[in-house]
């Protein structure tokens, strides 16, 4: 992790809250890893998967409860990102605001630049 590449992606304290909930019944050292795949209703859609560890080129960030890991070529597509967590009258989700979209669809998890 470089200090640069930790400073492009943020996540608020409410998505670390969660991460770290959600983490708590998972295997001991998981990991949440958000990345960008191709697809989705707008090109490109966010995915979130638990995983058993990060890989070595990924950024991490949160801390010994909260772990999240992105790659590589995902973080090229998030520089700038604010990852969240929201619970509002539409359900509760993460949230990533994400400067390099131009376009989204109505669900949020799809997006293209």
């Amino acid at each position: 992790m470089n200090q640069i590449a930790e400073e492009q992606v943020v996540a608020t304290e409410s998505a670390l809250k969660r991460v770290a909930e959600v983490l708590r019944g998972e295997a001991p050292g998981s990991f949440l890893r958000i990345s960008v795949n191709g697809g989705g209703c707008s090109g490109f859609q966010y995915a979130f998967d638990i995983v058993p560890g990060p890989e070595d080129d990924d950024l991490i960030l949160g801390d010994a409860e909260a772990r999240l890991a992105i790659d590589q070529v995902s973080l090229d597509l998030l520089k700038g990102a604010k990852i969240d967590f929201v619970d509002d009258l539409m359900g509760q989700s993460f949230k990533i605001d994400n400067p390099n979209a131009t376009a989204s669809c109505g669900c949020g998890t799809s997006f293209s630049i």
